[in-house]
């Protein structure tokens, strides 16, 4: 069976972009001539459409790739917008690892990289103790951490990496997401100190977008991306050159 390789992303906290992150390194990855796969395993707070939980996470991620929408795409849509293990006591699912590894494995057959995309962050409990980082070792990928860059964000960025490797999960890199066109010092001074003592690659800071929508973000997200110097470190970390 021909496993592809694969990235895990996860956040210092919930709301910090993961989502935005994930799909413009799908979308960069297509314009590469990458296969790209993408997978949300978990899915909080999801719409009801028709009589089925729809996962938007995965819908974006999807577009981003250019692939279709499948259930391996999203396999654990939960109703509640709640932390994943509550939401789905509430809804009466009980989170099988074994059950997101098969999905991502198909996943892997049919594509060259796969792009993983967590819930909040690396100690959000999925089921009976188990925390999204024991995911990521259940899969056996990398991690990608993406951080905000305001006040806290080097505390919050540096124990998730030290909690990663503490844990067995290498870190590929980190990205701080969201960086203000007029930062404050606290903006200024993060990348730096997050770069010098996270123990991982700061594999870039991306600009913060309010005045268009998700997917025009993306998009010109990944076409700033295609045009920076620094994208070929970002794909050589992540395995892809």
């Amino acid at each position: 069976m021909r496993v592809s390789r694969g990235i895990f992303v996860t956040g210092t906290d919930t709301g910090v972009g993961k989502s935005i992150v994930s799909a413009t390194l799908a979308r960069l990855l297509r314009m590469n001539g990458v296969n790209a796969g993408v997978m949300k395993p978990v899915t909080s707070g999801c719409r009801e459409v028709s009589g089925r939980l729809v996962s938007d996470d995965a819908l974006l991620l999807c577009k981003a790739a250019g692939t279709p929408y499948s259930e391996d795409v999203a396999p654990y849509r939960l109703r509640e917008a709640l932390a994943p293990a509550e939401a789905a006591r509430i809804d009466g699912v009980r989170i099988d690892f074994q059950h997101i590894k098969a999905a991502y494995l198909r996943l892997a057959e049919s594509h060259d990289f796969v792009i993983v995309e967590g819930a909040g962050g690396l100690m959000v409990p999925l089921s009976g103790g188990l925390l999204i980082a024991d995911l990521a070792l259940e899969l056996g990928l990398e991690l990608l951490v993406v951080a905000r860059p305001g006040l806290g964000t080097i505390n919050h960025t540096i124990l998730t990496c030290f909690a990663a490797q503490q844990m067995g999960i290498k870190v590929a890199g980190v990205i701080i997401n969201g960086m203000p066109e007029n930062p404050g010092v606290a903006e200024q001074s993060a990348p730096h100190q997050i770069g010098s003592l996270c123990g991982a690659p700061l594999l870039g800071v991306w600009p913060e977008r309010n005045d268009v929508d998700e997917v025009e973000m993306i998009d010109e997200l990944a076409t700033w991306l295609a045009g920076s110097p620094e994208t070929a470190i970002v794909l050589r970390e992540l395995g892809l050159s």
